[in-house]
């Protein structure tokens, strides 16, 4: 997915640690279209930027297409990092310059490597009437940021016990494992909690862990949550102790070790110099823009460079956002 704004802040990134756990409200963003689907982004925020790799949440839904007009959106570069799509409702078409063509459906991981650049569209399906599901991203480590780019997918098994069920789609949690590859150590579990069940979670204690809140309410470690907060678990804790509201819970469950990296995040790009991003920026620009200095009216003739050319793909390409005045920040 992309960040729709068009005028995108700098987000300089580093994983920080907390005496104890936080609850982060989101912010609506309009992702676009012609009646403006709207997202709830809970990662980046001004207090905490990553937890583990996790560096980017859009939480989406339960909409109605006929209401919200689904999901459109149009080739989009993005370097540096690898998105996650997963979703509780409807069909996702992704399409994207490496070749690949993929459905993402409920309960099934797509993960998509962009390394060293990558274009992708995501266009919902005809026969989605209702759309609700989470978009992702993992900042990549320096050493592996200039990676080729590629995709994986994952349809994991279900498990359960008293009162509750899970479906791990990456890293390891309660006893089950996702062999989905990853440049760093992850987490990614949704979990469906019955009213009023608490669950003692066993986790990984180097991990900081995130707990959205899809639908219904959680107490984590005894701290309230509502639908839709991202609650933060600093590094520390070998368990997290979830327990239902009177209408159960559905979560996403993510985690990983403090990053240990200084990224800059600005649209679609995560590099590490403001450089850079003007250099990403700049390239994807040169693809799209025709010989009259307009972007091509279609995808299929977006010119072949860093990013790739979508296959197939007609709708007109998004352009990068103006850069703002300041230089982009680094983080030393």
């Amino acid at each position: 997915m992309s960040n729709p704004e068009a005028a995108p802040d700098e987000v300089i990134c580093e994983g920080r640690q907390a005496a104890g756990i936080e609850v982060m409200e989101p912010r609506e963003v309009p992702l676009g279209g012609p009646r403006a689907m709207q997202v709830r982004r809970t990662l980046p925020q001004r207090q905490r930027s990553l937890i583990g790799a996790w560096c980017f949440l859009d939480h989406y839904g339960p909409d109605r297409v006929s209401e919200s007009g689904g999901m459109e959106v149009a080739p989009h570069p993005h370097t540096g990092l690898q998105t996650v799509s997963w979703l509780f409702t409807g069909e996702i078409e992704h399409r994207d310059s490496a070749g690949n063509v993929a459905m993402v459906r409920p309960k099934e991981v797509n993960l998509m490597t962009a390394g060293r650049g990558i274009s992708h569209s995501e266009v919902s399906t005809p026969e989605t009437t209702v759309l609700h599901g989470a978009q992702l991203w993992v900042a990549l480590p320096d050493a592996d940021r200039d990676t080729d780019a590629g995709f994986q997918h994952y349809a994991p098994a279900a498990i359960g016990g008293e009162g509750w069920r899970a479906h791990v789609f990456l890293g390891s949690l309660l006893g089950d494992s996702s062999p989905v590859a990853t440049f760093t150590p992850l987490l990614g579990a949704e979990l469906v909690l019955d009213p009023g069940t608490t669950l003692a979670v066993p986790v990984d204690a180097s991990y900081e862990h995130g707990v959205l809140v899809d639908l219904g309410g959680v107490s984590v470690g005894g701290v309230a949550a509502r639908a839709a907060d991202l609650a933060y678990v600093p590094p520390g804790a070998d368990e997290l102790t979830l327990t239902a509201g009177d209408e159960g819970a559905r979560l996403l469950v993510l985690g990983g070790p403090p990053f240990g990296e200084s990224i800059v995040m600005w649209w679609n790009f995560v590099g590490r110099t403001h450089d850079e991003v003007v250099a990403y920026r700049a390239a994807w620009q040169d693809q799209i823009t025709g010989a009259d200095g307009e972007v091509v009216p279609d995808s299929r003739q977006v010119a072949p460079g860093r990013f790739g050319v979508v296959p197939d793909q007609p709708l007109r390409p998004i352009p990068a956002p103006e850069l703002p005045n300041a230089r982009l920040r680094e983080r030393r």
